[in-house]
C-alpha cells in the first residue's frame, strides 16, 4: 500500500531547484507523470533569481523563467492538487564559493560583511570563515527590495506559503557592521524571521524556513552545519509559532522534530540522498504521529525530500542514467522509496508499523 493511500502524512514533498528554461517542459512532464502518481502533494521550488522579475529586472538571472513558463508549473501543480511553494533565499546564502549572488552584486550596500572579499580560489575552511554571505537585516533599504521579489514570486505561483531558506547563516551581527554589532544574534535572527512572517501574513501567506539555526549545536552535539554554534538558536523562543520548520539532517534521522513540536511549531523532517536514512526519517515521523498525544501529533507534518543539484540531474538519475553520480542516484532512490507507486516492490513497506 503506498504511503498516500492509507493514513497519509499531511505533507509529502520535494524541495528542488526550479528548472532552467530549456528543461521546463521536461520538468512539467516529470511532475505530471512521476511525482503526482507517487502521491506528492507539496513542491518547494527554489527560484531565487531564476525569474523575469518585473519589480526588479536588474536582479534577474541569466535566461530566467518567464511568467508564461511559471504558469506551466502552476497549472500542472493545480491539476494534481500539489501545493507549490516558491523559495528565495533570504538573509543567508547570498553568495556561493567565489561568486556573489545577484542581490549583493547589484546592491553591495546590503552586505553584512563588506570587508570580507570574495576569493578567486575559494577553499573551506578559510581565515574569514566565509561560507556564504548574508545581507544585513538592519539595513534600512534591504526589505524594500527583497519584499518586492517575494511578493512577485508568491503572486506568480499563486502560493499560500513561501520558503525563505535562512539556513547556514554564519554571518550575522558581525563585529564590524555599524548596525548589527553588539546585537544579540538570536534576537537579530528572530527579528528577521518575524519581519518576513509578518509581511507574508498581510496576504494570508505562511512562512517556511529551514530549522538548523534554531538548534543549539553545542548542547545537541549536532555542530555548526545542522545546528547553530554562533548564538542564533535563542531565536526558537522568539519567533511566531505559525512559522513552519523544515528540519534537515542527512547522515541520520536526528530526533529534533520533537524539539520543534514541543516548542509549538509544525515541523517537516527533511532527508536527502541516503535512501536508508530517508526511510529512517519517514519511520520516525510516522512513529511520532502515532505515539504522541493529539496536540503534539498534529504538529508532525510529514517529509520533505531535499535535492541540491539541478533538477535535470535528478530526473536523469531517476530515469537510470549511467552518468548519474552516486549521490544523485541516492536521491532518486530516496524519492522512489519514500513515495512508491502501488505496483512497486517497496510499496508494502510504507504501511504504518512496518520497517523497510
Amino acid at each position: 500500500m503506498p504511503l498516500h493511500a492509507e493514513n497519509p502524512l499531511p505533507v509529502r514533498g520535494l524541495c528542488v531547484q526550479a528548472p532552467s528554461k530549456r528543461g521546463l517542459d521536461r520538468f512539467v512532464q516529470f511532475v505530471d507523470e512521476q511525482l503526482a502518481p507517487r502521491g506528492l502533494n507539496t513542491l518547494v521550488l527554489r527560484f531565487d533569481y531564476n525569474f523575469e522579475y518585473e519589480s526588479h529586472p536588474e536582479l534577474r538571472g541569466r535566461n530566467p523563467l518567464s511568467l508564461d513558463d511559471v504558469r506551466k508549473i502552476v497549472n500542472v501543480c493545480r491539476e494534481h492538487e500539489i501545493q507549490l511553494i516558491p523559495q528565495v533565499n533570504l538573509l543567508g546564502h547570498q553568495s556561493w564559493a567565489g561568486s556573489l549572488g545577484n542581490l549583493l552584486r547589484v546592491y553591495p550596500q546590503f552586505d553584512e560583511t563588506p570587508h570580507v572579499k570574495m576569493p578567486q580560489d575559494y577553499k573551506w575552511p578559510n581565515p574569514d570563515g566565509l561560507y556564504c554571505k548574508s545581507y544585513c537585516p538592519l539595513h534600512p533599504e534591504v526589505h524594500t527590495v527583497v519584499f518586492d521579489i517575494v511578493d512577485e514570486i508568491v503572486a506568480t505561483c499563486q502560493a499560500t506559503a513561501f520558503h525563505a531558506g535562512m539556513d547556514e547563516v554564519f554571518y550575522i551581527g558581525d563585529d564590524k557592521c555599524p548596525r548589527c554589532r553588539d546585537q544579540d544574534k538570536g534576537e537579530l535572527f528572530a527579528d528577521e524571521v518575524t519581519r518576513i512572517r509578518d509581511h507574508l501574513a498581510k496576504n494570508d501567506c505562511k512562512l517556511w524556513i529551514w530549522g538548523d539555526r534554531l538548534i543549539d549545536g553545542k548542547t545537541t552535539g549536532l555542530g555548526m552545519w545542522e545546528a547553530a554554534t554562533n548564538g542564533t538558536h535563542g531565536a526558537i523562543g522568539l519567533i511566531p509559532k505559525d512559522v513552519v520548520i523544515c528540519d534537515w539532517h542527512y547522515e541520520r534521522a536526528s530526533p529534533t522534530p520533537v524539539l520543534f513540536a514541543l516548542n509549538g511549531f509544525h515541523v517537516l523532517t527533511c532527508p536527502w540522498n541516503n535512501p536508508d536514512v530517508s526511510m529512517d526519517h519517514l519511520e520516525q515521523m510516522k512513529w511520532l504521529r502515532q505515539h504522541s498525544n493529539r496536540k503534539l501529533a498534529e504538529r508532525f507534518d510529514g517529509v520533505l525530500l531535499t535535492y541540491w543539484s539541478g533538477v535535470d540531474s535528478l530526473i536523469d538519475a531517476y530515469e537510470g542514467s549511467e552518468q548519474a553520480s552516486e549521490g544523485n542516484r541516492g536521491a532518486a532512490e530516496s524519492l522512489k522509496r519514500l513515495f512508491p507507486l502501488a505496483a512497486e516492490p517497496d510499496a508494502p513497506a510504507q504501511q504504518d508499523g512496518q520497517k523497510n
